[in-house]
């Protein structure tokens, strides 16, 4: 069952990705998932959405994804991590190499993880927005990446 976001969220996708049920890509606990769609050597590179609100702080969380990473018996690495935001709506980014094996075959895989604070109300509702690409797509990918975070915001009232 796809995971669900606490709040409502809206959001552009960029030119050429496609939406799909999270459940059917592998993605069960993801909120959302899109699709990149031209694999590279046999790998469709996602921008996945996943709700992380009251789950502990931005490292805890980012600690926390690279464990289950590896627990799924992928070799990670983390290369990059930076606090952004402000106080209020704090932020994290964090940049993984990544060598797993998917189906007999082995991809070097490249994961940009933001984990983006919004506050809703009283709320503090925070998501993961995470880009995976082979290594290979990884630096095209980027920019689409950037575009769709910067469009990420709590969905007006009414």
């Amino acid at each position: 069952m796809a995971g669900i976001v606490p709040t409502s969220i809206e959001f552009e996708l960029p030119d050429g990705w496609q939406a799909a049920p999270p459940d059917e890509v592998r993605a069960p606990d993801a909120a959302f998932v899109a699709l990149f769609p031209h694999p590279d050597h046999g790998y469709t590179p996602t921008i996945t959405v996943n709700d992380e609100s009251g789950s502990g702080s931005l490292t805890d969380l980012a600690d926390d994804a690279v464990a289950a990473l590896k627990d799924a018996g992928a070799v990670v690495v983390v290369i990059k991590r930076t606090e952004v935001g402000s106080v209020d709506a704090p932020g994290l980014v964090q940049l993984l190499a990544i060598v797993v094996a998917i189906d007999g075959t082995t991809f070097d895989l490249v994961q940009s993880q933001v984990y983006m604070s919004l506050v809703d109300g009283p709320e503090l509702v925070v998501l993961r927005l995470v880009l995976t690409a082979s290594s290979g797509q990884y630096t095209e990918l980027m920019a689409d990446f950037q575009d769709f975070v910067d469009t990420v915001r709590l969905e007006p009232a009414g």
